[in-house]
């Protein structure tokens, strides 16, 4: 196993990647890649050959080993808590289970005044492991920063109301569209979940925090602004003062990357759908985290070489660019490919 690589400084606070976050001079563009921790690696499927995902997620020992996987193999420049955005909502009461190639399913659907009133606050408390996981990693870590991650109101809301994984979210809409004081009760709740959950990590040593929106690509701005962006706004304007940089991501928001800076991130996410020069014009002076399409790792290398260099020459019109996929690692990547991917930024931007 290759060790960790070196950051230039042992503070994780001015490392590349936080200072990129917060469009400050770099060695070199940093790299790290959503869903990096798990999916794709023989090691994290063998680790986790007969635990369930979400005990998988409740114990610290497993957290840390599999968090840290992916920062030997591919020498990224972060790593990113091992965990599923229904963590929260499963310490919370909810009855919820991920299911191996569906994904998270919800018992009792929430689709009532009475259904969001028996969905209780989030505390400390509910999370000790996940505290407890934090401050073992970022021990192990050193100057390498641990990127804290939550879902996003709308993305944990849409799971709550359909029961799982939808594709037209038309339950959610309905709610949304036909029972306003309903939902923005129900993003109320899961906005204070978030923040909580988020605020346990940087308490314990996170040093920048990633707000997942997967879903939110489904809405309209004028939907976005009006029944989205307050809640997410709470979780992000919460944080403001914890002195960590925020990164806000959806997928297929080319059309709210605007609106999503203007929630309060420090960093805007964008998917391979927008060219970061273009999305760097729309986020207000955000840093730019992206975006190669995950699809592309299974492309010959000349091609991934391509696009990764065009990249780099994107993401350079921004303040701060940190390169990553467009979206999650898909389970069939080779890992030999992101190791390449990794060292090629590496090479690329440190000239």
């Amino acid at each position: 196993m290759t060790s960790i690589p070196p950051n230039p400084a042992p503070d994780p606070a001015d490392s590349p990647l936080v200072r990129a976050y917060r469009g400050q001079p770099v060695p070199h563009t940093p790299v790290w890649f959503m869903r990096q921790a798990g999916r794709s690696l023989p090691e994290y499927r063998a680790i986790r050959a007969d635990v369930p995902m979400l005990e998988s997620c409740r114990r610290p020992d497993l957290v840390c080993e599999i968090t840290m996987q992916p920062v030997h193999r591919h020498r990224v420049d972060a790593a990113i808590l091992f965990s599923d955005i229904v963590v929260p909502l499963s310490a919370a009461g909810v009855d919820v289970e991920i299911v191996a190639g569906t994904g998270p399913v919800v018992a009792d659907p929430v689709r009532t005044a009475a259904d969001v009133a028996r969905l209780r606050k989030l505390s400390a408390d509910d999370v000790p492991y996940i505290d407890e996981a934090v401050r073992l990693l970022t021990a192990e870590l050193g100057g390498t920063p641990l990127i804290g991650f939550a879902g996003a109101p709308f993305t944990l809301a849409s799971y709550l109301v359909e029961g799982g994984p939808s594709r037209n979210h038309v339950a959610t809409k309905a709610l949304m569209y036909g029972e306003p004081a309903t939902w923005h009760a129900l993003c109320e709740r899961l906005a204070q979940i978030t923040l909580e959950f988020l605020r346990v990590q940087v308490r314990a040593g996170a040093a920048a925090v990633q707000l997942f929106d997967s879903w939110v690509g489904a809405l309209s701005e004028a939907d976005y602004r009006r029944y989205v962006m307050p809640h997410s706004a709470y979780v992000l304007n919460g944080l403001a003062d914890a002195g960590v940089p925020r990164v806000h991501f959806g997928l297929g928001t080319g059309l709210l990357l605007p609106a999503m800076a203007e929630a309060g991130a420090d960093v805007v996410g964008v998917d391979w759908r927008t060219p970061l020069d273009a999305a760097a014009a729309q986020v207000g002076g955000a840093a730019v985290q992206g975006n190669l399409d995950p699809a592309l790792l299974m492309a010959p290398w000349p091609v991934i070489e391509g696009e990764v260099r065009r990249i780099l020459a994107e993401g350079a019109a921004a303040p701060g660019h940190v390169f990553n996929l467009g979206h999650g690692v898909l389970p069939e990547t080779d890992p030999e490919v992101l190791t390449r991917v990794a060292a090629l930024v590496h090479e690329v931007s440190a000239r």
